[in-house]
């Protein structure tokens, strides 16, 4: 193998931010790779899963090479990261890991439609994907073949193994994708309304928070000795006191910050965007996580993974860093785990400190006051002040 793909193969480890140490495992295991395919004759283009497989099952007894009677997975997995960057440079044929799946074609085909003709956002097109697929099995590869009865009878049975949220949410998916069907002639029309109603009461449930005492003990647990820490003490910050969601942490990004004025754009639901008033500790935590802990990364995001390679983290790793919060500051049996119960508690302790609910959805960014009004329920002072006398304590 010419020496050129691994030195091309290793910079591409550098300049992700790959510490000196993994660059140089991977390239030991590149350098391994290449001088077995030589001592077998296998050319570069003919490189595929499957002698990668005969790599990883052989008995080393390579030349220079430290030898083991079988090589470690993280020593397998290295060199088909290596494989997966000839693919990029064209010197092999990518292989296929997962086969398509029956449906996969339409499926991609109504994530553009999606995205062309209703402007929803990534994330919602890629959930709605994933439960139109999870209901293709029961519904059949044939649209053509479907009907009213097998329609409804999908979400009935479906319903007896989700929630009731859940089941919302996939039957509005559903609905999308029967609707796409139609319009393009692949199905019956009018199957839409075959589909339940899926009965929820909005705002029947009390928020989940934590009291404000917890939520700063929360901010408190972070290590500040180490980028990690800066990093996770900027991300709970401004979750504990602009009510973020973790999409909105995930998609910030250098230039929505506007120093100068103290605001903080941010893009949420349905593409709104609007500008939010920056609290001084929430903005002195992103200038300390900027100026001593942000990796250094062609990135336009503000917050980046800490370990290399330094991408923008995903909404998922939000939700993480208030989860190990919780742990970290002892909280125990919290009401949920994610960045909700921030944006929660953000909520209900502003309508004590004396914030309108017009005030309050204005940070929250909710389209309707009734939205907003769900965290009057928790202010029992307030609610004391309104409540009748119960009817049989009244004497005529």
């Amino acid at each position: 193998m010419p020496c050129a793909f691994v030195e091309a193969f290793t910079g591409r480890l550098v300049s992700l931010g790959h510490t000196h140490l993994t660059v140089s495992g991977y390239e030991a295991s590149a350098r391994h790779f290449g001088q077995w395919l030589q001592s077998k004759k296998i050319a570069v283009a003919e490189i595929d899963d499957r002698v990668v497989r005969r790599f990883a099952r052989h008995r080393c007894g390579c030349p220079g090479i430290r030898q083991a009677d079988r090589l470690s997975v993280k020593y397998v997995n290295r060199v088909r990261r290596f494989v997966g960057f000839l693919a990029e440079c064209g010197a092999v044929t990518r292989p296929a890991q997962v086969p398509p799946r029956p449906g996969d074609d339409k499926i991609l085909a109504f994530q553009i439609w999606l995205r062309r003709h209703r402007g929803i956002s990534k994330r919602t097109v890629q959930r709605h994907a994933r439960m139109v697929m999870r209901l293709l099995p029961a519904l059949g590869s044939d649209p053509m073949q479907y009907d009213a009865a097998l329609v409804r009878q999908v979400i009935l049975d479906e319903g007896k193994r989700s929630s009731r949220a859940y089941l919302k949410t996939m039957t509005m998916a559903l609905r999308g994708y029967l609707r796409y069907l139609a319009a393009h002639g692949s199905c019956h029309p009018g199957l839409d309304q075959a589909i339940p109603t899926i009965p929820q009461w909005r705002l029947s449930a009390l928020p989940r928070y934590i009291p404000a005492v917890d939520v700063e003990r929360l901010i408190a647990s972070c290590d500040l000795t180490t980028p990690m820490g800066i990093r996770d003490r900027a991300v709970l910050l401004l979750l504990a006191r602009l009510g973020l969601r973790a999409g909105d942490i995930a998609g910030l990004r250098l230039d929505d910050i506007d120093w100068r004025e103290g605001t903080l754009r941010v893009c949420g639901k349905g593409r709104r965007e609007i500008r939010l008033p920056l609290p001084q500790d929430a903005g002195e935590a992103i200038i300390a996580y900027l100026r001593d802990a942000r990796p250094l990364a062609a990135c336009e995001q503000v917050f980046l993974r800490t370990v290399a390679p330094h991408r923008q983290l995903a909404s998922p790793s939000v939700s993480s860093i208030v989860s190990l919060a919780l742990e970290r500051a002892g909280i125990d049996d919290p009401p949920s785990r994610g960045t909700n119960l921030l944006r929660h508690s953000a909520a209900t302790s502003m309508l004590p400190a004396g914030a309108t609910l017009d005030m309050i959805g204005t940070v929250l960014r909710h389209r309707s006051i009734d939205t907003t009004a769900h965290y009057a329920k928790v202010d029992v002072d307030m609610l004391l002040q309104i409540a009748q006398p119960w009817p049989g304590s009244v004497s005529c």
